[in-house]
């Protein structure tokens, strides 16, 4: 039997009868946490057991722990990271093994609360013109920069046994408006996305799992990429990316209709997994409904990206923030 074709969130610190029973019913692919969902490691543990009981397996939990203004988790349960750019950029010439070190060590913290996923790398170039709400926490300025930062983030999550999720496909660094609030557009010629943008995540298309961009290119169709059966197509074909593609959450201003319905023309477009956060237990219940399971193409998707969770490789945590910190020059945390 097919997984439900949902990511879905819980309201409070566990589930609730209702929540178990939702679950239980439409058997989501995975969950996420937010802050709400977090006030201790064995809460967090515990909350992360009650997916897996629910689902009756051990179905994927993510998390958006970038570092800097994005990260769920925060002292005392985890690190406080610097944002992802000014990291990149105080380690300089040592930036490449000092952000696998970073996401090294956010890999183990996660690994140690159950927690199997998290969504990174972001590989959106940082330009002039992006909004203040992604630019920092953007790897770089260049294609060739973001593609080789990109790959450590990616090998580090592996090397902790947590899943990356590539974000956000197939690019959201030229977004001037903030896809929270509204619908960004983008007028950049074709060629210029092809070699620039898009190249990114052709170069990083064998991660396992990706997420998609709310975002219009006008230069190739009229709806955002998430909803767009030809920007799929142009994510499969060209890009050439064949793991496990959500959506960015569909709760987002920058899409237009009830979670239902978005939920329904994601998937139609070519998503395999729709991510929905934040919404009351009535439009979870009817999105997961509106979902139904996942197709045949996309549960070999979700096979193949959790056959790729592996168990950790052995890690000397002191001796990696020892060599990280000497990269940074000691300015490691925010």
């Amino acid at each position: 039997m097919a997984y439900g074709a949902t990511i879905l969130d819980a309201e409070g610190l566990r589930l609730s009868p209702d929540e178990k029973a939702l679950f239980r019913d439409t058997d989501p692919f995975g969950f996420i946490l937010f802050a709400r969902n977090i006030e201790s490691p064995d809460q967090v543990r515990a909350l992360c057991a009650d997916f897996r009981d629910a689902t009756g397996r051990d179905c994927l939990i993510t998390i958006d722990q970038e570092g800097g203004r994005v990260q769920r988790l925060r002292p005392p349960l985890a690190r406080q990271w610097l944002p992802p750019l000014d990291h990149a950029v105080r380690a300089g010439q040592g930036a490449e093994r000092a952000m696998y070190l970073r996401y090294r060590l956010i890999a183990d913290e996660l690994h140690g609360l159950g927690i199997d996923s998290n969504c990174a790398p972001l590989a959106d170039i940082a330009g002039d013109g992006t909004h203040e709400f992604l630019k920092n926490r953007c790897y770089g300025t260049d294609r060739d920069t973001v593609v080789r930062l990109s790959r450590a983030v990616a090998q580090a999550h592996l090397d902790g046994g947590v899943l990356p999720v590539l974000k956000h496909i197939p690019g959201h660094g030229r977004a001037a408006a903030d896809s929270h609030y509204g619908l960004p557009c983008v007028t950049t010629n074709a060629k210029s996305l092809q070699d620039s943008d898009f190249a990114v995540f052709r170069a990083l298309n064998d991660i396992p799992l990706g997420m998609t961009a709310h975002l219009v290119y006008e230069a190739l169709d009229s709806l955002p990429a998430t909803l767009s059966p030809r920007m799929m197509e142009l994510i499969r074909k060209d890009i050439g990316f064949d793991g496990l593609v959500m959506t960015d959450d569909i709760s987002m201003k920058a899409l237009s209709g009830t979670p239902p319905q978005i939920a329904r023309q994601s998937l139609d477009a070519g998503c395999d997994v729709v991510l929905l956060c934040n919404a009351s237990f009535e439009m979870r219940k009817a999105a997961a409904e509106a979902a139904g399971e996942m197709s045949a193409a996309a549960q070999t998707r979700a096979e193949r990206a959790l056959a790729a969770r592996k168990a950790p490789a052995e890690l000397d945590i002191q001796a990696a923030e020892a060599e990280l910190s000497a990269l940074m020059g000691g300015e490691v945390y925010g």
